[in-house]
């Protein structure tokens, strides 16, 4: 079985190739694309979706966002250029790595804003791809620092997707997973369903099991009891954003992982790249959390699941405090709490 891959850039023809993670586990389809609409929809609707993606996907998108933009003078063409780059970030508010994306287009303008508008046209295609390249050695880089703290034959438990699939290669949460079947070790993950959109076994699931990685899914609500029947020795999830104070936003679900963890005593890994600490969010409280179309509860692949008019609360991403983590794990490093101090230390 060959891998999948999220992101995939052709530089003949100048386009961006995503797959259409709505369609999985059923389909496996590409779409490519070469305008900032599409982008800002392939966001917004979740063909790309995880934070890393999104954040190269957004750089991507500005890129094609400013290709038709004006060269009367740097004023008008920048001026343009942040109506684009404001488009693409409204799209969706959790994940920090969009804005961080879009801002450091923003700044690689202001850098060469000296230069004809026409080249740094060019520099921005330039700085697209070289986000792209970057944040797959991030993931790698996470993975070897990550499986310093794993061991042969472990049981791993993940929540949501933080895999090959939402990023450009690898993932976070499943970057040692990979690089331990490169060392031939058997590690037995089980990924969390994640209800309500179902990214553990409908993303999760696939792309371990396509990659050959011993990999059962269980429903959320499963967790408790595979951690009581000792198959759980660690817990390894992603992020989408982390406060300075090292709260950190995930999957919806995550926060009751954490609890379950400290309960029995398991270990609780947060697999995430620099760009997604936040040290202008001061704590978990200040970070936007995305509320999504109540269909996602109540309708499921077309069937009714819940009554039409019933209620419905559906936060896409939940907390977990700082004092349930055990350690931050980056592509600089691991880091242990006192989280304030030492995510200040790692960004410097």
């Amino acid at each position: 079985m060959s891998e999948l891959f999220a992101i995939k850039w052709k530089d003949a023809d100048d386009k961006l190739v995503l797959l259409d993670q709505t369609k999985l586990p059923n389909s496996i389809e590409y779409i490519e694309y070469d305008t900032v609409e599409g982008i800002y929809d392939a966001i917004k609707t979740m063909v790309v979706r995880g934070a890393p993606a999104i954040g190269v996907t957004a750089g991507y998108g500005l890129y094609f966002g400013i290709k038709n933009a004006p060269e009367t003078s740097f004023t008008d063409f920048y001026g343009y250029v942040r109506g684009k780059a404001d488009y693409l970030n409204s799209s969706r508010p959790t994940a920090v790595n969009l804005s961080w994306a879009l801002k450091r287009m923003l700044k690689k303008i202001d850098d060469v804003k000296e230069y004809k508008i026409t080249d740094i046209k060019k520099i921005m295609r330039e700085e697209a791809i070289r986000i792209h390249h970057e944040d797959e050695q991030i993931c790698r880089t996470i993975g070897e620092n990550l499986i310093t703290l794993l061991k042969d034959d472990m049981g791993i438990l993940t929540h949501c997707n933080a895999g090959q699939l939402a990023t450009s290669k690898y993932g976070t949460a499943t970057a040692p997973m990979y690089l331990a079947k490169e060392k031939g070790w058997h590690l037995k993950i089980y990924s969390d369903e994640t209800r309500p959109r179902l990214q553990g076994s409908t993303l999760t699931a696939l792309e371990l099991q396509m990659a050959g990685i011993d990999v059962t899914t269980i429903t959320d609500n499963m967790a408790a009891v595979v951690m009581a029947q000792h198959k759980i020795d660690a817990v390894i999830v992603g992020c989408d954003r982390i406060a300075a104070n090292g709260d950190t936003a995930n999957k919806i679900g995550t926060f009751g992982v954490s609890i379950l963890a400290g309960y029995f005593g398991i270990p609780m890994y947060i697999a995430a790249p620099t760009p997604s600490i936040d040290l202008n969010t001061p704590a978990g409280l200040d970070i936007p959390i995305e509320e999504r179309d109540p269909k996602e509860i109540t309708c499921r692949f077309g069937v009714w699941t819940a009554p039409k008019d019933v209620k419905v609360y559906n936060p896409s991403f939940d907390v977990t405090p700082h004092e349930n983590i055990t350690a931050i794990v980056t592509e600089k490093g691991i880091v242990y709490p006192p989280f304030k101090e030492n995510l200040q230390k790692i960004l410097k």
